[in-house]
């Protein structure tokens, strides 16, 4: 399987991160934020965090497009806040080999990235609330955002490439 979970809090990098791995593999990029449903979206815009019962059907989804990647054979990297264990879990579940990669920085570094970005739907009034709820995976595969993108990419690839199931670049 070749399938990875870019994962970690809003604004860390995980949509570039999980774009350019795709592109420098000849992979799928992915976000999760493209399969919320409209109240999802709604709720985050005014600054109120999901509960579980709003996440569970959209965990279940990007659960279905996993499985329907694999199974055409697609490598694919899906930027996913994925927060705590049970979330990654509920994407993992029935999927064998999907691996989570975690892009870990400070709430400072993360605060001052968020003030700069356009149009997103994530204010940065929720990112004490995605700290707070973060359970950091003790198996994912490690990068930290406070270096370049693509210094971080070219840290990951060679990790990505070891865990794949097939060559993929």
């Amino acid at each position: 399987m070749n399938q990875f979970v870019v994962m970690g809090v809003s604004g860390c990098g995980k949509s570039s991160v999980a774009a350019l791995l795709a592109q420098k593999t000849g992979g799928v990029f992915l976000d999760a934020d493209d399969f919320h449903p409209a109240p999802n979206k709604a709720k985050m815009a005014a600054a109120i965090p999901l509960s579980d019962e709003d996440r569970w059907p959209w965990l279940d989804v990007l659960n279905a497009e996993f499985k329907r990647r694999d199974a055409a054979g697609e490598t694919v990297f899906f930027a996913c806040s994925a927060l705590r264990q049970v979330y990654r879990d509920r994407l993992a579940s029935s999927i064998p080999g999907l691996r989570f990669i975690f892009l870990q920085g400070t709430k400072e570094l993360i605060h001052s990235r968020m003030t700069t970005r356009e149009n997103h739907f994530m204010p940065t009034a929720l990112l004490d609330s995605q700290f707070a709820t973060l359970e950091e995976p003790a198996d994912a595969l490690v990068a930290q955002i406070s270096d370049p993108l693509d210094v971080i990419v070219e840290k990951l690839l060679p990790a990505v490439a070891s865990v794949c199931d097939r060559r993929i670049f």
